[in-house]
């Protein structure tokens, strides 16, 4: 009933920009905490950055100054605008979300990833 579908991710050279997108789909009452999760090959998955629906940011030391994590709650989407991209960013990036489908309790819910690849 429910999904997280991420997109936005792809390959770019060290210091440049993209853009991630998490747009949850299907009748949802309330969407809570948001977030992204990244993983690199041979690494532990790591909290890059969470965005609470009291309008509380946080964000991972490897992010803060680069990464911007915003939601529209109007549309359901979660996005990550990443600057000044480095190789240790490369990552499968996943968008995570607490939230309660129209009749039914609240939940988790993980997108399925998108990979991002900073190299030259």
């Amino acid at each position: 009933q429910v999904q997280l579908v991420e997109s936005g991710g792809g390959l770019v050279q060290p210091g440049g920009s993209l853009r991630l997108s998490c747009a949850a789909s299907g009748t949802i009452a309330s969407i809570g905490v948001m977030g992204w999760y990244r993983q690199a090959p041979g690494k532990q998955r790591e909290l890059v950055a969470t965005a609470h629906s009291s309008g509380t940011t946080t964000y991972a030391d490897s992010a803060k100054g680069r990464f911007t994590i915003s939601r529209d709650n109007a549309k359901n989407t979660l996005y990550l605008q990443m600057i000044s991209l480095k190789p240790e960013d490369t990552a499968i990036y996943y968008c995570f979300a607490n939230l309660r489908p129209t009749n039914t309790g609240w939940n988790n819910y993980w997108g399925q990833g998108t990979q991002v690849t900073v190299s030259s």
